[in-house]
């Protein structure tokens, strides 16, 4: 075939590609009306599942999606009276204040740490909970021992604050009570700013340690028993089954879980922390979300707590992408 327009077949070739072109885009016409087909057939079998979800969508449009629109007052100078779309751009200028100002500073390193030590302690708590609980043969003291620890993640913050309070009161509270009893002096500890930090961690896992340990508790009912049969004909003992059996297989869910609480680090708790805290703690107390609460509700600035609030959300998403990306490559396990 010398040329483009040689004979093969008794036709030319241009033609021949032509055609084979057409079939191709018929074919390609064909395999998306067939998709468009197999989804609406779906649709049509399945419409009461997305009846179902229909309500949590709505929600999520209307709760977080929507409410996006707004995060442009981080780089205007907003006021409510000229509204979101009219008030003037003044680009990075609130991010420059936030770093120039010593008080969100604190606030930032006040959160890291907190979360640190939240990560260091709480995390493992509810892991060390389900594998007691995986070890408790009677089923009686189990099941009261769970309800028990499950209960105060469902009393309000405000009532958890308040038992604190109670609990750490110089005059009244059983901690200081305590004290006195071994001939120390009371000590008000929600006034003193070294104090904050272990109260505010130690409250939280108080709360949480339990309802967080039913996900391990889950994980941990998946495993295969044929497992823990042939340990017990190796000799193994309970002990070397938890750290050889156990751990293991649940590993997967202790770092969807890990990545998850990394995505959390800024994200401190901010009922519990506003109700405990007081200006004479705000050294170690004060953090991004409670620093955003003062200058954007009680100081108007709304233009510089959004800047704030979004400088907090995309060091969550920095940190969570990290973590996926160090857990798919390291342990083949991931959230996506």
């Amino acid at each position: 075939m010398s040329d483009r327009n040689s004979d093969f077949g008794g036709l030319p070739v241009d033609e021949l590609v032509a055609k084979a072109d057409a079939a191709l885009g018929q074919r390609k016409t064909r395999v998306r009306d067939s998709h468009w087909v197999r989804t609406w057939d779906h649709f049509r079998r399945e419409w009461q599942i997305y009846v179902m979800l229909l309500p949590t969508i709505i929600w999520f449009i209307v709760f977080l999606y929507k409410p996006m629109y707004g995060l442009q007052i981080a780089f205007k100078d907003y006021s409510i009276f000229r509204g979101v779309a009219n008030s003037p751009w003044v680009g990075f200028e609130h991010f420059q204040t936030l770093f120039s100002n010593d008080q969100f500073i604190r606030a930032v390193r006040n959160t890291v740490t907190i979360s640190f030590y939240n990560l260091l302690f709480g995390f493992p708590a509810p892991i060390i909970l389900a594998l007691m609980f995986n070890e408790i043969i009677n089923a009686t003291y189990k099941r009261t021992a769970q309800t028990i620890v499950y209960l105060p993640h469902f009393i309000s913050s405000v009532i958890i604050a308040g038992i604190v309070i109670t609990a750490f009161s110089p005059t009244a509270g059983i901690i200081n009570t305590i004290i006195s009893w071994l001939g120390f002096d009371p000590v008000y500890f929600l006034t003193q700013p070294e104090w904050f930090r272990p109260i505010f961690v130690g409250t939280g896992i108080w709360q949480e340690a339990g309802f967080g340990s039913i996900v391990f508790l889950a994980a941990i009912a998946g495993v295969n028993p044929s497992l823990y049969e042939s340990a017990v004909v190796d000799g193994a003992n309970r002990w070397q089954m938890m750290w050889k059996i156990t751990i293991p297989s649940i590993l997967p869910t202790i770092l969807i879980m890990l990545i998850i609480r990394i995505g959390n680090i800024m994200e401190v708790s901010f009922e519990l922390v506003i109700l405990l805290y007081q200006p004479s703690t705000y050294e170690t107390a004060d953090v991004v979300n409670t620093w955003v609460y003062r200058q954007g509700l009680q100081s108007g600035q709304y233009d510089l707590a959004a800047a704030a609030g979004l400088f907090n959300a995309v060091v969550a998403f920095v940190l969570v992408m990290t973590a996926n990306t160090l857990s798919r490559r390291f342990s083949r396990t991931s959230l996506w």
